[in-house]
């Protein structure tokens, strides 16, 4: 039995790049679609998830997540977990992977591949909503396909976005969301509101919205208005609809129609931009098939450089 690579952050990261991972989650939409299955406990605010995906062909991984937003008041992590990979043929353990090394990478690069086919090529504003670790990543992946961008951070608690900026040379910090928001060619937005943050009525022509921090029905950062406007993408019909409320909600008030849901990662060629003119509103909802294909990426990666 060929004993499982355990996958430290550090060690781990050191193998990827943003491009490579983006072309493997392209990649494993093409083999046949995956077995998912998702359960959530709460506990008041605190939340534990439970993903597992299996891929024929790819594997099966397993990631529990538990996101507790009051640890950070105490110095911990908000979100914590692990992530078990297994072998397609024989279902034997292959990988430990770090948890934030997968949820870091797998988060991030799902709105990277999204931005890649929607957001304008010449987009040089990118505004980043919210300063958690997450913003963090983002800034790092737009910066591997926009390379020229200037970023702007905006955060409910200002010292906050300073001190990310203080971290990253050239980030701006935006004082006044509405203003940074008309702004940008592209935002992109990982925070823990349940109201939306991002109003429609701000949204300019030819912008890419991309909406990352709601995972719960009783969270959306956008408002019926934005999506509205916009033509919209996800990157799983399957764990978005009925499951998250920034599609959820409008879907339930009549806000919107299923029709209005162009695409999802399993019909790429429609994921496309139409004209330059058009809002383009991408929701990533970060599913165990995503998980599972990062960390079959990250793998590959490690098994390569032995």
């Amino acid at each position: 039995m060929t004993e499982a690579a355990n996958i430290p952050f550090e060690a781990g990261e050191a193998l990827l790049d943003w491009i490579g991972l983006t072309d493997a989650l392209a990649a494993g939409h093409d083999l046949l679609k995956a077995e998912i299955a998702d359960t959530f406990l709460y506990r008041g605010k605190d939340t534990l998830l439970n993903r597992a995906a299996w891929i024929d062909g790819l594997g099966i991984a397993v990631k529990s997540a538990t996101v507790f937003p009051g640890n950070p008041s105490h110095g911990r992590a908000m979100v914590n977990g692990g992530l078990c990979l297994y072998g397609d043929d024989t279902g034997q353990l292959a990988a430990i992977i770090d948890f934030h090394l997968v949820t870091k990478w797998k988060t991030a690069g799902d709105s990277l591949l999204a931005a890649r086919r929607l957001a304008r090529p010449d987009s040089r504003a990118i505004l980043i909503v919210g300063a958690g670790t997450q913003g963090r990543a983002l800034h790092a992946a737009y910066s591997a396909v926009f390379p020229d961008a200037d970023f702007t951070i905006w955060n409910r608690t200002e010292e906050n976005a300073r001190k990310m900026a203080a971290e990253l040379p050239g980030l701006q910090v935006a004082t006044d969301l509405e203003a940074a928001v008309r702004a940008a060619d592209i935002v992109t937005s990982a925070t823990m509101s349940t109201e939306p943050l991002i109003r429609g009525d701000w949204l300019q022509p030819g912008q890419h919205i991309d909406l990352i921090g709601a995972y719960r029905p009783d969270m959306r950062e956008a408002d019926d208005t934005a999506m509205q406007r916009a033509r919209i993408f996800v990157d799983s019909f399957d764990t978005t609809i009925d499951h998250i409320g920034e599609i959820d909600i409008p879907l339930k008030s009549g806000a919107i129609t299923r029709d209005a849901l162009v695409a999802d990662y399993y019909d790429l060629s429609r994921m496309t931009r139409e004209s330059a003119d058009e809002i383009t509103l991408f929701k990533n909802g970060g599913g165990a098939h995503l998980d599972l294909m990062t960390s079959r990426y990250i793998l590959d990666r490690w098994n390569a450089q032995r």
